[in-house]
């Protein structure tokens, strides 16, 4: 788990999606997302109870505009058009899920297709656009984890 590692992964476009957050210290892969050019934005979802409380902490997160419209077409649109935080990459950190998947489940799912839409669309431009879930691994058993070094 070196910085090399994970700056050589996160900027790698191709290899972008949503994907687990390893569990343990998150400096190295901070300074390797950094060290890609990625901006890092964290976005905390331990008090979202239901779909409007994730937009929201999604939208606080991600520094939205004010015209963002609180629903599933208006975040696509939002992370398609990162014009008001230009970076050459993105690492978007969803911190504390394991509450709101398990409050509601179905639109926990629906946030991380939009995620990666969004990651497969930047792909096509060669920007790298990483969606990190931090919960349990089990939790959605379909979702990869991010590649951890030597």
């Amino acid at each position: 788990m070196s910085i090399a590692h994970y700056e050589s992964l996160f900027a790698d476009a191709a290899a972008a999606g949503v994907h687990h957050l390893p569990h343990g210290p998150r400096d190295k892969l901070l300074a390797g997302a950094a060290a890609a050019g990625c901006l890092v934005l964290h976005v905390e979802l331990a008090a979202a109870r239901n779909k409007g409380e994730m937009l929201d902490a999604v939208a606080r997160g991600l520094r939205f505009p004010q015209w963002f419209g609180h629903n599933w077409d208006a975040l696509a649109d939002s992370l398609l058009d990162m014009g008001w935080l230009p970076a050459s990459g993105y690492v978007v950190i969803l911190d504390h899920c394991d509450g709101i998947h398990g409050r509601a489940e179905a639109d926990f799912v629906a946030l991380m297709q939009v995620f990666q839409e969004a990651a497969d669309t930047w792909r096509e431009d060669g920007v790298p656009f990483w969606c990190l879930v931090d919960m349990q691994a089990d939790g959605i058993a379909w979702l990869p984890t991010v590649a951890q070094g030597d």
